[in-house]
């Protein structure tokens, strides 16, 4: 889940939408209603959060802490290095990233791979719209449990992917038993399992994944965006990939590796599942400078990572801080916490706004998400929700009622 998204059918207004000059002939064709859209498209928006400028930044789950000057500076010459052979395609197999990706999966989770088992793309949205290019489609189901990242749906909906959801429970878990009943019932082609979840933060025991795998028809990816923030003794599904020829893990570099701008995700499962992304990706769809940048970030892993632990606890210690308010906080694996409830969330979005403060509108009626910040950061959001609370606009719900999925 790399990025964050905004639901299907989001309302969010397009800041670049053409406006045309009286006269062009342009202008004829000038509205979407004009145009020959797909029906499935007609009254939705270009997707995006808000992008504002405001002195706190804390809606999109991005890591605080840039890349070092030192780390900067060798990125710059691989980018340099990359541009001398810019007139050339780049290597579209990019056999030597997928090998660092092996080597860094092996030290972080202690699952070895061959180069050949791991695939690359612009960012894991990629790789997850390549999932449902091949293995969804007419006639075929994608499954998932809400709420949860908002982007699935829209990946099911770009490739006429039927789109199912079961419920997590009230803390968010998933129900071995209903997840198990909901797969054997729509028989899917893909099912969806984000751990860490968005935007709940909630990590998926084992045994949920092993229940879904035992009984999909089709193949389980297991989106772990966020699994470099898990907790101590908090599994990967990389473990399972031996036992499950149809699992895959997503992850991506944009979030502990501090690389969103570059725009780099991947996907660790069997050849066969590999070979498939294979046959649907455009060609040459990972640049020349976008391989040179990771290269450079996964020889210094240890260093871009060393600021994971830091960026844990402030997250530990802003769950507590929450629950001290009296809100509502659900544990969370990630590097953000979903808290509520809230009678008018909005009414608190615009509040934290106004303090200079940009949180994410996100996930079930009444909940608020903020990614973990620096301790400045974090602390300027401490003090501005301290405010919007004492106000009417900070009002609890009156009640918990069960969580009613993406917005």
């Amino acid at each position: 889940m790399s990025g964050d998204a905004g639901p299907a059918g989001a309302t969010t207004t397009d800041p670049v939408a053409a406006v045309p000059t009286p006269g062009d002939p342009a202008a004829r064709a000038a509205s979407l209603a004009d145009l020959p859209l797909r029906d499935v498209l007609r009254g939705v928006e270009p997707y995006g959060a808000p992008q504002l400028d405001v002195p706190v930044l804390l809606n999109v789950n991005e890591n605080p802490v840039p890349p070092s000057e030192v780390v900067a500076r060798e990125m710059g010459e691989a980018v340099a290095a990359a541009a001398r052979g810019l007139n050339r395609y780049p290597d579209r197999e990019f056999l030597d990233l997928r090998a660092d990706l092996a080597d860094f999966l092996a030290l972080e989770s202690g699952v070895r791979l061959p180069a050949a088992q791991l695939w690359a793309a612009n960012g894991s949205n990629e790789v997850m719209l390549q999932v449902l290019q091949a293995f969804g489609g007419e006639g075929r189901t994608a499954v998932s449990f809400a709420p949860t990242y908002s982007m699935y749906p829209e990946y099911a909906r770009d490739t006429g992917t039927r789109w199912v959801v079961g419920r997590r429970r009230d803390d968010f878990t998933v129900d071995p038993a209903a997840a198990v009943a909901l797969v054997e019932r729509e028989q899917p082609s893909v099912v969806l399992l984000a751990s860490p979840n968005n935007p709940t933060g909630t990590a998926l025991p084992r045994e949920v994944v092993e229940a879904v795998c035992d009984v999909a028809p089709g193949v389980v990816v297991v989106d772990e965006a966020y699994a470099e923030f898990r907790r101590e003794g908090v599994p990967s599904a990389l473990e399972l990939l031996e036992r499950y020829p149809r699992l895959a893990v997503s992850r991506t570099m944009s979030k502990a590796f501090s690389l969103a701008g570059a725009r780099v995700g991947y996907l660790a499962s069997s050849r066969a599942v590999v070979d498939a992304l294979r046959v649907v990706r455009l060609p040459y769809h990972l640049s020349g400078v976008t391989q040179a940048v990771a290269r450079v970030a996964l020889r210094h892993s240890a260093e871009l990572l060393r600021g994971v632990d830091a960026l844990r606890a402030e997250r530990d210690a802003l769950v507590a801080w929450l629950r001290g308010l009296d809100l509502e906080v659900a544990d969370s694996d990630a590097n953000f916490v979903l808290f509520g409830r809230l009678a008018d969330r909005h009414a608190a979005w615009r509040g934290l706004l106004d303090r200079g403060v940009l949180v994410r509108e996100t996930g079930p009626e009444g909940w608020l998400r903020v990614s973990v910040g620096t301790p400045e950061e974090t602390a300027a959001f401490r003090s501005a929700l301290v405010e919007v609370l004492a106000t009417p606009a900070g009002a609890r719900a009156a009640g918990p009622d069960a969580p009613e999925g993406t917005r």
